[in-house]
């Protein structure tokens, strides 16, 4: 069996207005290898963008039972994990649960790893979280940006 590095995975999300135009940044750090990912949406929230930089950077990993630590400045997300809420909501079908589209995603891809969740505090100088905090920014500045789908079908199903 190959031994792997571990996995660092810095994530943020952010939106102008909640909600607003929003953007996630991940930075992915493995061994010597670095790579950056973010993507901007038209009309999303904080939160989405919080969880969809996890769920990005997650599947960016090309094999199964990675060693991955996340590092998130989102209570929401890092809570939902540490805490194990998520899984009482997936027990619920995600019953009156803000983001269940996202979170189905995440637990598929969440249950192919080994994973630690970190919470950090956010804008406190740490640099690859500001990293992705800038990369999240720049995303929702930028154009071209996405349809968040699953925003879009909650709000018409409320």
């Amino acid at each position: 069996m190959v031994q792997r590095a571990p996995i660092h995975l810095y994530t943020d999300g952010a939106s102008s207005g909640n909600p607003g135009k929003g953007g996630y940044g991940v930075v992915l750090v493995c061994g010597n290898l670095r790579k950056e990912f973010s993507d901007g949406f038209a009309l999303t929230t904080n939160n989405r963008m919080e969880l969809l930089a996890v769920i990005v950077g997650l599947e960016a990993i090309k094999w199964e039972n990675a060693d991955i630590t996340v590092y998130s400045d989102s209570s929401y997300v890092v809570n939902a994990v540490n805490l194990k809420w998520v899984f009482g909501w997936e027990k619920k079908n995600f019953a009156k649960k803000a983001n269940p589209d996202l979170w189905m995603r995440f637990l598929e891809i969440y249950r192919k790893h080994r994973v630690n969740f970190v919470w950090i505090k956010g804008h406190n100088g740490h640099p690859l979280n500001e990293r992705c905090d800038q990369l999240a920014v720049e995303a929702y500045k930028g154009g071209n940006l996405k349809t968040d789908e699953g925003y879009i079908l909650s709000q018409n199903h409320e």
